[in-house]
């Protein structure tokens, strides 16, 4: 057996309390995320407003928070009077972005509508065009959105069966602007111009609307770093927070490598952070910019849309990936990566909720149903409220082609306000279980509530329609609490929390 991991947990020693927002989530308008994914009028479960019962069960227990609306690819084309008023009046647009035919039945008004719905902690996060738009729209759908009444836009949200703003506070100053795919694309000082003033003319409108500004598409682009630092320096007294993308995927059967994705991302999140404070230096400012990590997920983006796809229909089958163990195991080693950052990491966003590369996939008229990677999200949100504790691990370490040498163990850890702590680790060894060893020294723990374990025979193992439970966490067998000593074995390629109280 693999030599015993083991690291050391201590109240005094914490990285920072976590944002709830760290739990949020997208919904763009791509692919069938929307249109038979969250809002399908006739379906058995539907309500008054069409949203699908069975699907908004699903993202309560799933447990988001921000979720992030409308794209995402799409906003950079979106005209947002397009999605308010009278649905029968609204008109039918071509998107640029998916090569689609947008409807425009689901808009502004039906998405606050589905926010309302789809939990306690879940508010909108709205992102603004300043693709083919700017400063002017911007502001308008603002005012539109936010402003009590007495004013021509404000007013038409009353008309349109709105008395109440919608009281959108965390707003996204475009999409990706970076990348040439993006329609309206820019250079790095032609977006610090427009998201600076966008950002004036917002503050004016309410001086405390949280801003994210747009940070590199990954750290793969040829302008990353120097994006940050020239958008920053135009921007960085007028933002709150900086965005990151990152999408991870198996490539050439190179699966070592990928269950060490979140190296990537943890060097991705400190190479921005340094960015953002080293900018901050020079302007000799005390504000710290943080994290809106408003993308990430496993994304195969080397995998062919179906064969009979063809352009310009409305809401057609793009990007349903279906994710197995392995999937969901890399997965929640992302997540892991998000928590031991939460001093920076103030928001994170899966991309995205239903269908599209998403933890919860429909079928039109009929089922919902959990991906694998459905449960690490649910049991982080859950349950990784709090303060997130230091964890540096002692752990034997494997070779891999794209990160050298990994740690087979990722760990951290999160204590609750009551005292409780909860323990989120991943195995990384394919064939090997992981002895795992922590001290809890000084937090006066006295049992273990739970060690449950995703992980199973089959790495290729999946949900399906078909088979819509075929993967489920399960409880672990020999955890042991001795005193402070908490002792445990990690199943090969594991996700595991585990519960001391």
């Amino acid at each position: 057996m693999t030599r015993t991991a083991r690291f050391t947990l201590h109240p005094s020693f914490t990285v920072g309390e976590v944002n709830p927002r760290l739990f949020g989530s997208f919904v763009e308008h791509l692919g069938r995320c929307v249109y038979t994914g969250i809002h399908e009028p006739g379906h058995p479960t539907a309500d008054e407003a069409g949203l699908r019962g069975d699907v908004l069960e699903l993202i309560r227990e799933l447990g988001p928070t921000a979720i992030r609306y409308p794209g995402g690819n799409f906003v950079s084309g979106y005209r947002w009077e397009d999605g308010v008023g009278p649905v029968e009046d609204r008109p039918r647009r071509l998107d640029l972005a998916w090569r689609t035919t947008e409807s425009n039945r689901f808009g502004l008004r039906e998405f606050i509508g589905f926010v309302r719905k789809a939990g306690p902690e879940a508010e909108p996060m709205m992102a603004v065009n300043l693709g083919t738009r700017g400063v002017a729209e911007a502001v308008e759908l603002q005012e539109y959105a936010n402003h009590p009444g007495g004013t021509a836009l404000s007013d038409r949200r009353v008309e349109h069966g709105d008395k109440d703003p919608f009281g959108i506070r965390l707003w996204c100053l475009g999409n990706e602007m970076d990348g040439t795919w993006q329609t309206g694309h820019k250079t790095p000082e032609e977006y610090a111009r427009v998201a600076a003033e966008t950002a004036r003319a917002m503050r004016r409108i309410d001086p405390d609307v949280e801003l994210v500004a747009c940070g590199s598409s990954s750290s793969s682009m040829d302008t990353f770093a120097e994006w940050e630092a020239t958008v920053l320096k135009e921007t960085y007294d007028l933002v709150d927070l900086v965005s990151m993308h990152a999408y991870y995927w198996e490539t050439d059967g190179d699966r070592d490598s990928f269950l060490a994705s979140a190296v990537g991302m943890e060097s991705f999140i400190e190479n921005v952070v340094a960015t953002c404070d080293h900018v901050g230096a020079r302007l000799k400012s005390k504000k710290k910019i943080n994290i809106s990590f408003d993308e990430w997920n496993v994304w195969y983006l080397d995998r062919p849309d179906p064969d009979d796809f063809e352009e310009w229909q409305e809401a057609p089958r793009l990007l349903e990936d279906v994710y197995s163990v392995t999937d969901a195991v890399v997965f929640g080693s992302l997540l892991i990566a998000l928590l031991r950052h939460a001093d920076r990491v103030a928001v994170a966003c899966l991309a995205q909720l239903v269908n599209v590369i998403a933890p919860i996939m429909t079928e039109p008229g009929g089922p919902a149903w959990r991906q694998t990677t459905f449960f690490p999200f649910a049991q982080a949100s859950k349950h990784g409220r709090g303060q997130v504790l230091d964890v540096r691990v002692d752990s034997p370490t494997y070779e891999t082609a794209k990160y050298g040498e990994a740690d087979l163990l990722h760990a951290t850890a999160v204590r609750g306000e009551d005292g409780s702590v909860t323990v989120f680790a991943v195995n990384r060894g394919r064939t090997e279980a992981l002895p795992l060893e922590v001290d809890l020294h000084g937090l006066g723990l006295t049992g273990i509530a739970e060690h449950s374990v995703l992980a199973d025979a089959d790495p290729e193992a999946r949900n399906t329609r078909d088979a819509p439970g075929r993967v489920t966490p399960h409880p672990a067998a020999g955890t042991t609490l001795t005193g402070s000593t908490l002792t445990a074995t990690l199943e090969p390629m594991s996700w595991n929390m585990i519960r001391l109280v």
